[in-house]
């Protein structure tokens, strides 16, 4: 599949069949993220592999949406700060790499016939205890795993010319 084709067919999946996600298929889309460019090449950042079924109630605390615990997995992409690229202006690039990891990974998955959901809106502080991270580290971007329950929807995207700007603002 052309990326021009994963980036059209990606969409974010709010309901998930029962079916588990294959081992092999998790390792490839963990592997994207492996993959993925971060600044300086620090890969300032962890993947937790969780699994929502294993402790539902938590993970409704995480984020409160009934579909999160349909998915088989649950990806959580954190970032280890102090680990970062910084610029001379001072601005930390662990959450920029932290998009760029978790983009790789959700194009992957669409790839292998997955489907993802990127979330932002979850509770930062039941992660960290979830997932029990040390100081330091991040919780910055979710997404759900698994195979989709329904077909994609219409995509509403606003025109290019609204959003380009050749040359200046």
């Amino acid at each position: 599949m052309s990326l021009s084709s994963l980036i059209t067919q990606r969409y974010s999946v709010r309901a998930y069949r029962n079916d588990p996600v294959e081992p092999e298929k998790l390792a490839a889309v963990l592997e994207a993220g492996r993959l993925a460019p971060t600044a300086s090449n620090r890969q300032a950042f962890g993947i937790i592999v969780a699994r929502p079924q294993t402790a539902p109630e938590a993970f409704y605390r995480l984020y409160s949406r009934a579909w999160l615990l349909q998915a088989p997995v649950v990806l959580c992409v954190c970032t280890i700060q102090e680990r970062a690229w910084v610029n001379k202006e001072g601005k930390n690039y662990a959450d920029v790499d932290a998009a760029i990891v978790m983009d790789h990974m959700i194009l992957a998955a669409t790839e292998l016939g997955l489907g993802t959901c990127w979330i932002a809106a979850f509770d930062p502080a039941t992660a960290r205890e979830l997932f029990a991270l040390p100081k330091g580290v991040e919780p910055v971007l979710m997404t759900t795993l698994g195979y989709p329950a329904l077909p994609a929807g219409v995509k509403e995207r606003k025109p290019l010319a609204d959003l380009v700007h050749e040359g200046r603002w």
